[in-house]
């Protein structure tokens, strides 16, 4: 089992917990993870973490499609890869609707179809086996269309990246999984209960069918990520996850859009995914936040004591065995906690 360190994205002010990121590095921890959502980026944040660290490698979870064209992302992971010693891992997402076209100011389109041509062309990129000319549904480099000037010719990236770069994907939704299994390296379900598999299980596995060459969990790997808060008071614990699980549950995305409740909705929790989408769209966050199943937190986090979470960690551990997680991205600021997951999951 690998532990990965989320790092996030910034609030109103910038915050990069640098100094945690060097003492998991020390700890032994394989990762830290950059975020963005419409603040920080991703880009810039990893790059300071590679430039003062050594060992740790360095990701993004996520980096939004939208925000770049594939060369654009394949010139940045190539640079940062170069820079660090071969320790960046790209981490790739299509964000949702609202972020793409209210934000980035471009079409959502078809977020699979996107995502795997994204991949595809970043793939062809690193590879340098020949010009860059690809034809798809949703990228056409060189582009021909309207508005072009019809001098674009096919190009060759001048550096030499890393054909083998890891590229993972975020998805939870029944064709995010899929795609991921297909084309990508691994996968961060945004949680993950690890003795329910079998809610990702027949997804992944039919896109390694899609994907041949045996693709299986041998060579992919599974990395959710896991809220984590230390305490004697339980209750006070899972109120600390329960705000970050609500604004996903009830606010990230319309009514009728919203892939983060259809998970958990599938995670067996339909009735209180409904409830708390209502109290959140009509501005009842604090209820909302209430509505959080406690099974629900603490199937998917690692909250209260320190020898709570270590008995609870034993679930971890047989998921890890069994191929079904193979990181753990750990979300906490609590340097205690990372130090008693890392005794128990690295010794």
């Amino acid at each position: 089992m690998k532990l990965g360190l989320l790092l996030g994205y910034s609030g109103g002010t910038m915050d990069m917990a640098l100094d945690m990121a060097k003492d998991v590095e020390a700890m032994g921890f394989d990762s830290a993870w950059t975020a963005e959502a419409y603040g920080s980026d991703a880009v810039t944040p990893a790059a300071w973490v590679l430039a003062n660290t050594t060992k740790l490698k360095v990701g993004t979870a996520i980096m939004q499609i939208p925000a770049r064209t594939p060369a654009m992302t394949a010139m940045t992971a190539m640079t940062l890869n170069a820079l660090s010693g071969d320790r960046f891992i790209l981490g790739l997402g299509p964000s949702g609707p609202q972020v793409a076209e209210g934000w980035h100011g471009v079409p959502y389109g078809k977020p699979m179809t996107k995502i795997k041509e994204y991949i595809e062309i970043i793939r062809i990129i690193l590879k340098r086996e020949g010009r860059l000319d690809y034809q798809g549904e949703e990228f056409q480099v060189p582009n021909t269309g309207e508005g072009t000037t019809g001098l674009g010719k096919p190009l060759k990236s001048i550096l030499h990246g890393n054909p083998d770069m890891p590229i993972y994907t975020a998805a939870i939704t029944p064709g995010g999984l899929r795609t991921s299994a297909e084309v990508a390296d691994g996968v961060f379900p945004i949680w993950m209960n690890p003795s329910r598999y079998d809610v990702l299980e027949q997804n992944l596995n039919e896109g390694f069918a899609k994907a041949g060459n045996s693709k299986s969990l041998d060579n992919f790997d599974v990395a959710p990520f896991v809220t984590v808060a230390m305490g004697d008071d339980i209750d006070k614990c899972r109120d600390m996850v329960r705000p970050g699980m609500a604004l996903y549950i009830g606010g990230m995305g319309a009514r009728s859009k919203n892939f983060y409740n259809d998970y958990v909705k599938r995670l067996g929790y339909e009735d209180a995914a409904i409830k708390i989408q209502d109290l959140f769209l009509d501005g009842k966050k604090e209820e909302a936040a209430a509505a959080i199943p406690d099974e629900l937190i603490d199937s998917v986090a690692l909250i209260g004591s320190k020898d709570k979470i270590v008995g609870d960690l034993e679930a971890w551990k047989e998921a890890g065995k069994k191929k079904h997680v193979g990181s753990m991205m750990l979300g906490c600021r609590q340097p205690e906690a990372l130090k008693a997951i890392a005794e128990t999951m690295l010794s």
